[in-house]
Protein backbone atom coordinates (compact mmCIF):
# COMPACT_ATOMS: atom_id res chain seq x y z
CA UNK A 1 0.00 0.00 0.00
CA UNK A 2 1.25 3.36 -1.19
CA UNK A 3 1.19 5.78 2.19
CA UNK A 4 -0.12 9.02 0.64
CA UNK A 5 -1.39 11.89 2.47
CA UNK A 6 -4.85 12.18 0.10
CA UNK A 7 -6.95 13.28 3.09
CA UNK A 8 -10.54 12.65 2.30
CA UNK A 9 -10.09 10.67 -0.87
CA UNK A 10 -8.78 7.85 0.88
CA UNK A 11 -12.12 7.59 1.95
CA UNK A 12 -13.12 6.28 -1.48
CA UNK A 13 -10.55 3.15 -1.40
CA UNK A 14 -9.24 4.77 -4.63
CA UNK A 15 -6.56 2.56 -6.36
CA UNK A 16 -2.73 3.07 -5.23
CA UNK A 17 -2.14 4.56 -8.71
CA UNK A 18 -4.62 7.06 -9.06
CA UNK A 19 -4.10 8.52 -5.26
CA UNK A 20 -0.54 8.50 -6.33
CA UNK A 21 -1.01 10.88 -8.82
CA UNK A 22 -3.74 13.09 -6.55
CA UNK A 23 -0.67 13.43 -4.03
CA UNK A 24 1.64 14.68 -7.20
CA UNK A 25 -0.89 17.04 -8.19
CA UNK A 26 -1.63 18.12 -5.23
CA UNK A 27 -5.09 17.22 -4.66
CA UNK A 28 -6.02 17.09 -0.93
CA UNK A 29 -9.66 17.96 0.02
CA UNK A 30 -12.88 16.82 -2.27
CA UNK A 31 -14.51 19.64 -3.84
CA UNK A 32 -18.31 19.70 -3.28
CA UNK A 33 -19.27 18.35 -6.45
CA UNK A 34 -16.29 15.35 -6.20
CA UNK A 35 -17.79 14.68 -2.35
CA UNK A 36 -21.59 13.68 -3.63
CA UNK A 37 -20.55 12.66 -6.89
CA UNK A 38 -18.20 9.81 -6.48
CA UNK A 39 -19.42 7.59 -3.92
CA UNK A 40 -22.89 7.17 -6.75
CA UNK A 41 -20.64 6.36 -9.66
CA UNK A 42 -18.75 4.22 -7.86
CA UNK A 43 -21.71 2.08 -7.01
CA UNK A 44 -22.54 2.43 -10.52
CA UNK A 45 -25.70 4.77 -10.17
CA UNK A 46 -26.83 7.10 -12.88
CA UNK A 47 -25.83 10.78 -11.48
CA UNK A 48 -27.71 14.51 -12.59
CA UNK A 49 -25.58 16.91 -11.50
CA UNK A 50 -25.63 20.61 -11.20
CA UNK A 51 -22.62 22.50 -11.20
CA UNK A 52 -21.14 25.79 -12.59
CA UNK A 53 -17.81 25.29 -14.50
CA UNK A 54 -14.97 25.80 -12.40
CA UNK A 55 -16.59 23.34 -9.43
CA UNK A 56 -14.28 20.48 -10.13
CA UNK A 57 -16.32 18.27 -11.97
CA UNK A 58 -14.42 16.80 -14.55
CA UNK A 59 -12.48 14.86 -11.31
CA UNK A 60 -15.76 14.15 -9.99
CA UNK A 61 -16.22 11.81 -13.16
CA UNK A 62 -12.86 11.11 -14.30
CA UNK A 63 -11.64 9.67 -10.73
CA UNK A 64 -14.64 7.10 -10.19
CA UNK A 65 -14.64 6.06 -13.81
CA UNK A 66 -10.96 4.94 -14.58
CA UNK A 67 -11.69 3.66 -10.81
CA UNK A 68 -13.52 0.90 -12.85
CA UNK A 69 -12.18 0.82 -16.23
CA UNK A 70 -11.28 -2.82 -17.41
CA UNK A 71 -7.68 -2.60 -18.89
CA UNK A 72 -7.62 -5.63 -20.82
CA UNK A 73 -10.10 -4.79 -23.07
CA UNK A 74 -9.31 -2.54 -25.96
CA UNK A 75 -12.94 -1.25 -26.25
CA UNK A 76 -14.44 2.34 -25.88
CA UNK A 77 -16.08 2.00 -22.12
CA UNK A 78 -16.29 5.57 -21.23
CA UNK A 79 -17.55 8.16 -23.40
CA UNK A 80 -17.60 11.39 -23.11
CA UNK A 81 -19.66 14.27 -24.99
CA UNK A 82 -18.54 17.91 -24.74
CA UNK A 83 -20.13 20.65 -26.51
CA UNK A 84 -16.52 21.80 -27.87
CA UNK A 85 -13.14 20.97 -29.04
CA UNK A 86 -11.74 23.05 -26.23
CA UNK A 87 -13.24 21.42 -23.64
CA UNK A 88 -13.09 17.80 -25.30
CA UNK A 89 -9.04 18.50 -25.19
CA UNK A 90 -8.94 19.77 -21.66
CA UNK A 91 -11.37 16.30 -20.53
CA UNK A 92 -9.30 14.27 -22.20
CA UNK A 93 -6.08 16.13 -20.89
CA UNK A 94 -7.51 15.19 -17.69
CA UNK A 95 -8.30 11.71 -18.07
CA UNK A 96 -5.10 10.98 -19.46
CA UNK A 97 -3.55 12.93 -16.27
CA UNK A 98 -5.18 11.21 -13.83
CA UNK A 99 -4.54 7.97 -15.18
CA UNK A 100 -0.48 8.42 -15.22
CA UNK A 101 0.21 5.47 -13.47
CA UNK A 102 -2.80 3.27 -14.83
CA UNK A 103 -0.40 1.06 -17.32
CA UNK A 104 -2.88 0.23 -20.15
CA UNK A 105 -4.92 2.96 -20.34
CA UNK A 106 -5.70 4.66 -24.03
CA UNK A 107 -7.52 8.15 -24.00
CA UNK A 108 -8.45 9.58 -27.27
CA UNK A 109 -10.11 12.83 -28.14
CA UNK A 110 -12.34 12.82 -31.68
CA UNK A 111 -13.90 16.58 -32.49
CA UNK A 112 -14.04 18.30 -35.97
CA UNK A 113 -11.04 20.34 -37.27
CA UNK A 114 -8.78 17.36 -36.77
CA UNK A 115 -7.78 14.94 -39.96
CA UNK A 116 -10.23 11.62 -39.66
CA UNK A 117 -6.80 9.62 -40.82
CA UNK A 118 -4.87 10.84 -37.31
CA UNK A 119 -8.16 9.88 -35.40
CA UNK A 120 -8.56 6.48 -37.17
CA UNK A 121 -5.28 5.34 -36.55
CA UNK A 122 -5.93 6.15 -32.90
CA UNK A 123 -8.90 4.03 -32.85
CA UNK A 124 -6.92 1.31 -34.07
CA UNK A 125 -5.00 0.97 -30.65
CA UNK A 126 -8.19 0.28 -28.78
CA UNK A 127 -8.54 3.61 -26.72
CA UNK A 128 -10.66 2.67 -23.26
CA UNK A 129 -11.59 6.44 -22.90
CA UNK A 130 -13.00 8.11 -25.81
CA UNK A 131 -14.01 12.28 -25.21
CA UNK A 132 -15.47 13.97 -28.19
CA UNK A 133 -17.78 16.67 -29.36
CA UNK A 134 -21.24 15.05 -30.92
CA UNK A 135 -21.13 16.07 -34.53
CA UNK A 136 -17.48 14.37 -35.28
CA UNK A 137 -18.86 11.64 -32.37
CA UNK A 138 -21.80 10.49 -35.01
CA UNK A 139 -19.83 10.83 -38.20
CA UNK A 140 -17.64 7.80 -36.78
CA UNK A 141 -20.78 5.72 -35.94
CA UNK A 142 -22.10 6.56 -39.77
CA UNK A 143 -18.90 4.86 -40.89
CA UNK A 144 -18.83 2.71 -38.13
CA UNK A 145 -15.57 3.21 -37.31
CA UNK A 146 -16.51 3.95 -33.91
CA UNK A 147 -17.50 0.72 -31.83
CA UNK A 148 -19.81 1.44 -28.76
CA UNK A 149 -20.97 -2.29 -27.91
CA UNK A 150 -18.93 -2.34 -25.12
CA UNK A 151 -19.45 1.15 -23.27
CA UNK A 152 -19.94 0.99 -20.28
CA UNK A 153 -21.20 4.69 -18.96
CA UNK A 154 -21.59 7.73 -21.08
CA UNK A 155 -21.29 11.21 -19.40
CA UNK A 156 -22.59 14.49 -20.63
CA UNK A 157 -20.74 17.16 -19.96
CA UNK A 158 -21.87 20.85 -20.30
CA UNK A 159 -25.61 19.39 -21.33
CA UNK A 160 -26.88 23.08 -21.43
CA UNK A 161 -23.89 24.17 -23.48
CA UNK A 162 -24.97 21.72 -25.92
CA UNK A 163 -28.60 22.53 -26.10
CA UNK A 164 -27.71 26.17 -26.41
CA UNK A 165 -25.67 25.13 -29.47
CA UNK A 166 -27.87 23.05 -31.16
CA UNK A 167 -26.67 19.89 -30.54
CA UNK A 168 -29.37 18.15 -28.59
CA UNK A 169 -30.49 16.00 -32.37
CA UNK A 170 -27.35 14.93 -31.95
CA UNK A 171 -26.98 14.13 -28.74
CA UNK A 172 -29.94 11.90 -28.83
CA UNK A 173 -29.11 10.22 -31.53
CA UNK A 174 -25.83 8.99 -30.01
CA UNK A 175 -27.97 8.24 -26.92
CA UNK A 176 -29.84 5.93 -29.37
CA UNK A 177 -27.10 3.64 -30.70
CA UNK A 178 -25.61 3.05 -27.36
CA UNK A 179 -26.25 -0.09 -25.34
CA UNK A 180 -29.45 0.16 -23.12
CA UNK A 181 -27.30 -1.46 -20.21
CA UNK A 182 -24.94 1.67 -19.61
CA UNK A 183 -24.48 4.17 -16.34
CA UNK A 184 -24.83 8.16 -17.45
CA UNK A 185 -23.82 10.76 -15.67
CA UNK A 186 -25.06 13.87 -17.23
CA UNK A 187 -23.96 17.20 -15.36
CA UNK A 188 -25.17 20.90 -16.33
CA UNK A 189 -25.04 24.56 -14.95
CA UNK A 190 -28.67 25.06 -15.74
CA UNK A 191 -31.50 22.44 -15.82
CA UNK A 192 -33.96 23.49 -18.97
CA UNK A 193 -37.02 21.32 -19.44
CA UNK A 194 -35.32 19.63 -22.75
CA UNK A 195 -32.49 18.43 -20.64
CA UNK A 196 -34.74 16.80 -17.75
CA UNK A 197 -36.77 15.24 -20.73
CA UNK A 198 -33.50 13.63 -22.00
CA UNK A 199 -32.24 12.49 -18.03
CA UNK A 200 -36.36 10.84 -18.00
CA UNK A 201 -35.65 9.34 -21.10
CA UNK A 202 -32.41 7.69 -21.45
CA UNK A 203 -31.42 7.56 -17.40
CA UNK A 204 -32.63 5.11 -14.73
CA UNK A 205 -33.56 5.98 -11.45
CA UNK A 206 -30.79 9.21 -11.67
CA UNK A 207 -29.46 10.24 -8.60
CA UNK A 208 -29.90 14.23 -8.26
CA UNK A 209 -26.97 16.69 -7.15
CA UNK A 210 -27.03 20.09 -6.91
CA UNK A 211 -24.05 22.63 -6.00
CA UNK A 212 -24.38 26.07 -5.19
CA UNK A 213 -22.33 28.05 -7.16
CA UNK A 214 -19.62 30.30 -6.53
CA UNK A 215 -18.26 31.49 -9.81
CA UNK A 216 -19.02 34.80 -8.96
CA UNK A 217 -18.46 34.73 -5.13
CA UNK A 218 -14.93 36.49 -5.53
CA UNK A 219 -15.81 39.92 -4.00
CA UNK A 220 -12.12 40.32 -2.94
CA UNK A 221 -10.57 40.11 -6.38
CA UNK A 222 -10.09 43.29 -8.66
CA UNK A 223 -10.48 41.74 -12.60
CA UNK A 224 -9.28 43.62 -15.11
CA UNK A 225 -8.23 43.01 -18.71
CA UNK A 226 -5.99 44.30 -21.12
CA UNK A 227 -6.48 44.68 -25.44
CA UNK A 228 -3.20 42.94 -26.59
CA UNK A 229 -1.87 45.46 -28.94
CA UNK A 230 2.33 44.69 -29.14
CA UNK A 231 4.55 42.45 -27.48
CA UNK A 232 3.28 41.13 -24.69
CA UNK A 233 6.60 40.58 -22.63
CA UNK A 234 6.98 44.49 -23.17
CA UNK A 235 3.37 44.74 -21.69
CA UNK A 236 3.99 42.38 -18.75
CA UNK A 237 7.04 43.98 -17.31
CA UNK A 238 5.36 47.17 -17.56
CA UNK A 239 2.48 46.57 -16.02
CA UNK A 240 4.90 44.33 -12.95
CA UNK A 241 6.82 47.68 -12.19
CA UNK A 242 3.47 50.22 -11.88
CA UNK A 243 1.85 47.28 -9.29
CA UNK A 244 2.57 46.59 -5.94
CA UNK A 245 2.40 42.91 -4.83
CA UNK A 246 3.66 40.57 -2.38
CA UNK A 247 4.12 37.49 -4.76
CA UNK A 248 2.56 37.22 -8.92
CA UNK A 249 1.94 33.83 -10.72
CA UNK A 250 2.00 34.45 -14.15
CA UNK A 251 0.17 31.63 -16.36
CA UNK A 252 0.89 30.49 -19.73
CA UNK A 253 -0.19 27.87 -22.01
CA UNK A 254 2.24 25.64 -23.02
CA UNK A 255 6.16 24.69 -20.85
CA UNK A 256 8.22 26.51 -22.84
CA UNK A 257 6.11 30.14 -22.31
CA UNK A 258 7.31 29.50 -18.96
CA UNK A 259 10.64 29.83 -19.97
CA UNK A 260 10.40 32.40 -22.40
CA UNK A 261 8.71 34.31 -20.18
CA UNK A 262 10.92 34.22 -17.22
CA UNK A 263 13.84 34.40 -19.05
CA UNK A 264 12.20 37.84 -20.02
CA UNK A 265 11.69 39.15 -16.65
CA UNK A 266 15.08 38.07 -15.40
CA UNK A 267 16.80 40.14 -17.81
CA UNK A 268 15.00 42.74 -16.77
CA UNK A 269 15.91 42.19 -13.13
CA UNK A 270 13.35 40.43 -12.02
CA UNK A 271 13.37 37.40 -9.62
CA UNK A 272 11.17 35.13 -11.30
CA UNK A 273 11.35 31.31 -11.79
CA UNK A 274 9.65 28.97 -14.45
CA UNK A 275 7.52 26.08 -12.91
CA UNK A 276 6.32 23.29 -15.44
CA UNK A 277 5.48 19.42 -16.09
CA UNK A 278 8.80 18.58 -16.96
CA UNK A 279 10.16 19.70 -13.22
CA UNK A 280 11.04 16.56 -10.60
CA UNK A 281 8.99 17.11 -7.42
CA UNK A 282 11.72 17.86 -5.48
CA UNK A 283 12.87 21.12 -7.78
CA UNK A 284 9.05 22.00 -7.72
CA UNK A 285 9.05 22.07 -4.19
CA UNK A 286 12.34 23.91 -3.83
CA UNK A 287 10.50 26.37 -5.98
CA UNK A 288 7.83 26.50 -4.31
CA UNK A 289 9.20 27.06 -0.77
CA UNK A 290 10.91 29.70 -2.12
CA UNK A 291 8.02 31.55 -2.92
CA UNK A 292 6.30 31.20 0.25
CA UNK A 293 9.71 32.31 1.97
CA UNK A 294 10.08 35.53 0.06
CA UNK A 295 13.12 34.88 -2.13
CA UNK A 296 11.14 34.20 -5.18
CA UNK A 297 8.79 37.30 -6.40
CA UNK A 298 7.53 36.12 -9.80
CA UNK A 299 6.35 32.07 -10.35
CA UNK A 300 5.44 31.36 -14.46
CA UNK A 301 3.09 28.33 -14.41
CA UNK A 302 0.97 26.21 -16.57
CA UNK A 303 -2.23 25.34 -15.04
CA UNK A 304 -1.24 21.24 -14.61
CA UNK A 305 1.94 22.44 -12.76
CA UNK A 306 0.23 25.10 -10.36
CA UNK A 307 -2.51 22.22 -9.24
CA UNK A 308 -2.60 22.19 -5.93
CA UNK A 309 -0.41 25.62 -5.23
CA UNK A 310 -1.05 27.21 -2.00
CA UNK A 311 0.51 30.34 -0.98
CA UNK A 312 -1.62 33.07 0.90
CA UNK A 313 0.89 35.81 -0.18
CA UNK A 314 -0.01 36.08 -3.77
CA UNK A 315 -1.74 39.08 -4.52
CA UNK A 316 -1.42 39.67 -8.25
CA UNK A 317 -2.46 36.87 -11.04
CA UNK A 318 -1.79 37.71 -14.45
CA UNK A 319 -3.49 35.69 -17.11
CA UNK A 320 -0.40 35.83 -20.08
CA UNK A 321 -2.53 33.29 -22.05
CA UNK A 322 -6.45 33.17 -21.60
CA UNK A 323 -7.42 29.88 -20.80
CA UNK A 324 -9.57 27.99 -23.04
CA UNK A 325 -12.25 27.21 -20.31
CA UNK A 326 -14.17 29.30 -18.06
CA UNK A 327 -12.88 26.60 -14.89
CA UNK A 328 -9.59 27.09 -15.61
CA UNK A 329 -9.48 30.68 -15.47
CA UNK A 330 -11.63 30.63 -12.06
CA UNK A 331 -8.69 27.98 -10.66
CA UNK A 332 -6.40 30.41 -11.74
CA UNK A 333 -7.44 33.43 -10.30
CA UNK A 334 -8.85 31.44 -6.93
CA UNK A 335 -4.80 31.91 -6.38
CA UNK A 336 -5.15 35.24 -4.81
CA UNK A 337 -7.48 37.18 -2.58
CA UNK A 338 -7.03 34.54 0.29
CA UNK A 339 -7.84 35.03 3.65
CA UNK A 340 -9.67 37.90 3.50
CA UNK A 341 -7.20 39.94 1.51
CA UNK A 342 -7.54 42.12 -1.10
CA UNK A 343 -6.45 40.32 -4.77
CA UNK A 344 -5.65 41.33 -8.34
CA UNK A 345 -6.27 39.04 -11.66
CA UNK A 346 -5.06 40.86 -14.72
CA UNK A 347 -6.21 39.09 -18.17
CA UNK A 348 -4.08 39.61 -21.27
CA UNK A 349 -6.94 39.03 -24.14
CA UNK A 350 -5.79 39.37 -28.05
CA UNK A 351 -8.24 40.87 -29.85
CA UNK A 352 -9.58 37.67 -31.83
CA UNK A 353 -9.99 36.00 -28.23
CA UNK A 354 -12.88 38.09 -27.08
CA UNK A 355 -15.09 35.54 -27.69
CA UNK A 356 -13.42 34.08 -24.71
CA UNK A 357 -13.33 36.83 -22.90
CA UNK A 358 -17.49 37.41 -23.32
CA UNK A 359 -17.87 33.38 -22.42
CA UNK A 360 -15.84 33.77 -19.41
CA UNK A 361 -18.20 37.23 -18.41
CA UNK A 362 -21.20 34.91 -19.23
CA UNK A 363 -20.80 32.33 -17.04
CA UNK A 364 -19.46 34.24 -13.97
CA UNK A 365 -21.68 36.99 -14.20
CA UNK A 366 -19.03 39.43 -13.42
CA UNK A 367 -17.86 42.25 -15.62
CA UNK A 368 -14.25 41.99 -16.38
CA UNK A 369 -13.05 45.94 -16.59
CA UNK A 370 -10.63 46.99 -19.48
CA UNK A 371 -7.38 49.08 -18.19
CA UNK A 372 -4.72 50.13 -20.27
CA UNK A 373 -0.77 49.78 -20.80
CA UNK A 374 0.76 51.74 -18.31
CA UNK A 375 2.14 55.29 -19.98
CA UNK A 376 5.99 56.26 -19.90
CA UNK A 377 5.17 58.83 -17.43
CA UNK A 378 3.74 56.82 -14.58
CA UNK A 379 6.65 54.18 -15.41
CA UNK A 380 8.94 57.28 -14.86
CA UNK A 381 7.08 58.14 -12.05
CA UNK A 382 6.95 54.96 -10.29
CA UNK A 383 10.55 54.72 -10.95
CA UNK A 384 11.28 58.25 -9.51
CA UNK A 385 8.81 57.26 -5.94
CA UNK A 386 10.80 53.82 -5.70
CA UNK A 387 13.99 55.00 -6.09
CA UNK A 388 13.36 57.96 -3.62
CA UNK A 389 12.42 55.44 -0.86
CA UNK A 390 15.56 53.38 -0.96
CA UNK A 391 16.78 57.07 -0.36
CA UNK A 392 14.89 57.27 2.56
CA UNK A 393 15.88 53.68 3.91
CA UNK A 394 19.61 53.83 3.48
CA UNK A 395 19.54 57.67 5.00
CA UNK A 396 18.39 55.28 8.59
CA UNK A 397 21.74 53.99 8.65
CA UNK A 398 23.72 57.12 9.22
CA UNK A 399 26.64 55.51 10.57
CA UNK A 400 27.14 53.47 7.29
CA UNK A 401 26.55 56.75 5.34
CA UNK A 402 29.39 58.57 7.06
CA UNK A 403 31.57 55.88 5.71
CA UNK A 404 30.47 56.59 2.09
CA UNK A 405 30.92 60.30 2.50
CA UNK A 406 34.92 59.94 3.01
CA UNK A 407 35.12 58.53 -0.47
CA UNK A 408 33.44 61.50 -2.60
CA UNK A 409 36.22 63.75 -2.12
CA UNK A 410 38.57 60.61 -4.02
CA UNK A 411 36.07 59.92 -6.90
CA UNK A 412 36.21 63.31 -7.60
CA UNK A 413 38.11 64.51 -11.46
CA UNK A 414 41.10 66.39 -10.29
CA UNK A 415 41.47 68.25 -13.31
CA UNK A 416 37.61 69.29 -13.91
CA UNK A 417 36.20 70.07 -10.50
CA UNK A 418 32.32 69.47 -10.44
CA UNK A 419 29.89 69.62 -7.25
CA UNK A 420 28.20 67.77 -5.48
CA UNK A 421 24.98 67.89 -7.33
CA UNK A 422 26.73 67.22 -10.39
CA UNK A 423 28.52 63.97 -8.92
CA UNK A 424 25.25 62.64 -7.29
CA UNK A 425 23.30 62.83 -10.89
CA UNK A 426 26.31 60.61 -11.83
CA UNK A 427 26.11 57.98 -9.54
CA UNK A 428 22.08 58.47 -9.40
CA UNK A 429 22.66 57.43 -13.65
CA UNK A 430 25.07 54.26 -12.62
CA UNK A 431 22.48 52.99 -9.88
CA UNK A 432 19.87 53.22 -12.17
CA UNK A 433 21.73 51.68 -15.45
CA UNK A 434 19.21 49.22 -16.77
CA UNK A 435 16.03 50.95 -15.38
CA UNK A 436 17.06 54.72 -16.40
CA UNK A 437 14.52 57.38 -14.64
CA UNK A 438 14.18 59.52 -17.47
CA UNK A 439 12.52 57.59 -20.18
CA UNK A 440 12.00 58.25 -23.72
CA UNK A 441 8.51 58.93 -25.21
CA UNK A 442 6.24 56.27 -26.52
CA UNK A 443 6.60 55.94 -29.76
CA UNK A 444 3.00 53.93 -29.70
CA UNK A 445 1.50 56.34 -27.65
CA UNK A 446 -1.69 56.25 -29.63
CA UNK A 447 -0.95 53.00 -30.25
CA UNK A 448 -3.42 52.16 -27.27
CA UNK A 449 -6.40 49.90 -26.73
CA UNK A 450 -8.82 52.48 -28.31
CA UNK A 451 -6.84 52.54 -31.55
CA UNK A 452 -7.48 48.90 -32.38
CA UNK A 453 -9.25 49.98 -35.28
CA UNK A 454 -6.89 51.62 -36.98
CA UNK A 455 -4.81 48.69 -35.99
CA UNK A 456 -7.07 46.15 -37.53
CA UNK A 457 -8.02 47.86 -40.50
CA UNK A 458 -3.96 48.17 -41.68
CA UNK A 459 -4.11 43.89 -41.38
CA UNK A 460 -7.22 44.12 -43.21
CA UNK A 461 -6.01 46.47 -46.39
CA UNK A 462 -2.55 44.32 -46.08
CA UNK A 463 -5.59 40.81 -46.61
CA UNK A 464 -6.71 42.42 -48.98
CA UNK A 465 -3.64 43.25 -51.01
CA UNK A 466 -2.80 39.51 -50.75
CA UNK A 467 -6.05 38.43 -51.80
CA UNK A 468 -5.90 40.91 -54.92
CA UNK A 469 -2.64 39.29 -55.81
CA UNK A 470 -3.98 35.33 -55.55
CA UNK A 471 -7.30 36.16 -57.16
CA UNK A 472 -5.44 37.73 -60.13
CA UNK A 473 -3.14 34.78 -60.11
CA UNK A 474 -6.29 31.90 -60.27
CA UNK A 475 -8.58 34.08 -62.60
CA UNK A 476 -9.26 30.88 -64.83
CA UNK A 477 -9.90 28.86 -61.75
CA UNK A 478 -12.49 31.63 -60.00
CA UNK A 479 -14.61 31.74 -63.14
CA UNK A 480 -15.83 28.24 -62.63
CA UNK A 481 -17.75 29.06 -59.28
CA UNK A 482 -20.87 30.85 -58.41
CA UNK A 483 -21.31 32.27 -55.20
CA UNK A 484 -24.21 31.66 -52.89
CA UNK A 485 -25.93 32.67 -49.72
CA UNK A 486 -26.74 30.88 -46.22
CA UNK A 487 -28.72 32.76 -43.80
CA UNK A 488 -26.31 31.99 -41.02
CA UNK A 489 -23.77 34.14 -39.87
CA UNK A 490 -21.53 35.17 -36.96
CA UNK A 491 -24.77 35.75 -34.67
CA UNK A 492 -25.72 32.18 -35.13
CA UNK A 493 -22.07 31.10 -33.49
CA UNK A 494 -21.91 28.99 -37.14
CA UNK A 495 -17.92 28.39 -38.27
CA UNK A 496 -16.88 27.30 -41.97
CA UNK A 497 -16.08 24.07 -41.08
CA UNK A 498 -19.83 23.54 -40.32
CA UNK A 499 -20.70 24.71 -43.49
CA UNK A 500 -18.11 23.07 -45.38
CA UNK A 501 -19.25 19.50 -43.18
CA UNK A 502 -22.98 20.36 -43.74
CA UNK A 503 -22.99 20.75 -47.79
CA UNK A 504 -20.18 18.14 -48.22
CA UNK A 505 -21.95 15.11 -45.95
CA UNK A 506 -25.38 15.94 -47.26
CA UNK A 507 -24.79 16.82 -50.90
CA UNK A 508 -21.81 14.02 -51.04
CA UNK A 509 -19.85 16.50 -53.52
CA UNK A 510 -16.02 16.53 -53.46
CA UNK A 511 -13.85 19.30 -51.24
CA UNK A 512 -12.25 20.27 -54.64
CA UNK A 513 -16.11 21.68 -55.43
CA UNK A 514 -16.05 23.89 -53.19
CA UNK A 515 -14.44 27.71 -53.22
CA UNK A 516 -13.76 30.19 -50.12
CA UNK A 517 -16.21 30.30 -47.32
CA UNK A 518 -16.95 33.66 -46.27
CA UNK A 519 -18.92 34.67 -42.77
CA UNK A 520 -20.59 37.64 -41.80
CA UNK A 521 -22.88 38.77 -39.06
CA UNK A 522 -26.19 37.87 -40.09
CA UNK A 523 -25.43 35.80 -43.60
CA UNK A 524 -21.96 33.70 -44.96
CA UNK A 525 -21.57 33.03 -48.20
CA UNK A 526 -19.81 29.98 -49.72
CA UNK A 527 -18.38 28.71 -53.57
CA UNK A 528 -19.39 26.23 -55.08
CA UNK A 529 -18.63 25.00 -59.23
CA UNK A 530 -21.39 26.25 -61.89
CA UNK A 531 -21.84 22.79 -62.90
CA UNK A 532 -23.83 22.27 -59.28
CA UNK A 533 -26.42 25.39 -60.16
CA UNK A 534 -28.35 22.20 -62.81
CA UNK A 535 -27.83 19.44 -60.51
CA UNK A 536 -31.28 18.72 -58.91
CA UNK A 537 -29.96 15.80 -57.37
CA UNK A 538 -27.53 18.53 -55.21
CA UNK A 539 -30.35 21.31 -54.26
CA UNK A 540 -32.71 18.65 -53.35
CA UNK A 541 -30.30 17.60 -50.29
CA UNK A 542 -29.70 20.50 -49.37
CA UNK A 543 -33.11 21.83 -49.13
CA UNK A 544 -33.64 20.80 -45.45
CA UNK A 545 -30.41 20.86 -44.38
CA UNK A 546 -29.71 22.36 -40.93
CA UNK A 547 -26.88 23.67 -38.91
CA UNK A 548 -27.09 23.98 -34.96
CA UNK A 549 -30.90 22.74 -35.69
CA UNK A 550 -31.22 25.74 -38.15
CA UNK A 551 -31.90 25.60 -41.96
CA UNK A 552 -29.53 26.93 -44.39
CA UNK A 553 -31.35 28.33 -47.09
CA UNK A 554 -28.69 27.99 -49.38
CA UNK A 555 -29.24 30.03 -52.69
CA UNK A 556 -27.42 31.35 -55.68
CA UNK A 557 -26.14 34.77 -54.63
CA UNK A 558 -24.28 36.08 -57.57
CA UNK A 559 -21.65 34.72 -60.17
CA UNK A 560 -18.24 34.97 -59.20
CA UNK A 561 -17.42 36.34 -63.20
CA UNK A 562 -18.82 40.06 -61.79
CA UNK A 563 -15.14 40.48 -60.54
CA UNK A 564 -13.21 39.58 -63.30
CA UNK A 565 -15.42 40.94 -66.46
CA UNK A 566 -14.58 44.65 -65.20
CA UNK A 567 -11.15 46.41 -66.36
CA UNK A 568 -10.97 47.84 -62.87
CA UNK A 569 -10.95 44.62 -60.82
CA UNK A 570 -8.50 44.85 -58.89
CA UNK A 571 -9.84 48.81 -57.75
CA UNK A 572 -13.62 46.85 -57.06
CA UNK A 573 -12.10 43.78 -55.11
CA UNK A 574 -10.25 46.60 -52.67
CA UNK A 575 -13.24 48.80 -52.40
CA UNK A 576 -15.19 46.12 -51.36
CA UNK A 577 -12.77 44.69 -49.17
CA UNK A 578 -12.86 41.52 -50.17
CA UNK A 579 -10.33 39.81 -47.85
Amino acid sequence: MIHVNTSDFLKFKFKDCLLKVLKEIGYEKPSPIQMSCIPYLLKDRDVLGMAQTGSGKTAAFALPLLQKVNISLKFPQILVLTPTRELAVQVSKAFSLFSKYLYGVKVLALYGGQRYEVQLKSLRYGPQIVVGTPGRLLDHLKRKTLCLSHLSTLVLDEADEMLRMGFIEDVENILSNIPKNHQTALFSATMPEIIRKISRRFMNNPKEIKIVSNLNNRPNILQTYWLVCRRKTDALIRFLEVEDYSATIIFVRTKSATLEVSEALEKNGYNSAALNGDMNQNLREQTLDRLRKGSLDILIATDVAARGLDVDKISLVINYDIPMDVESYVHRIGRTGRAGRLGKALLFVEYRELRLLKNIERITRQKIQEVKIPTIELLSKKRLYKFSKKIEKELKNVKEVENYKNILSKIKPKENPISIEILAAVLLKIAQKNRPLILKPDLNKNFSQRNIKFYNTHNQNRNIKKNINFYSKNLKKFNNFDLYKISLGRKDRVEARHIVGAIANESKISSNNIGHVRIYENYSTIELVKSLKNNKFFLKNLKNTKIFNKLINLNLYQQKNYYFKNKNFKKKVFNKKFN
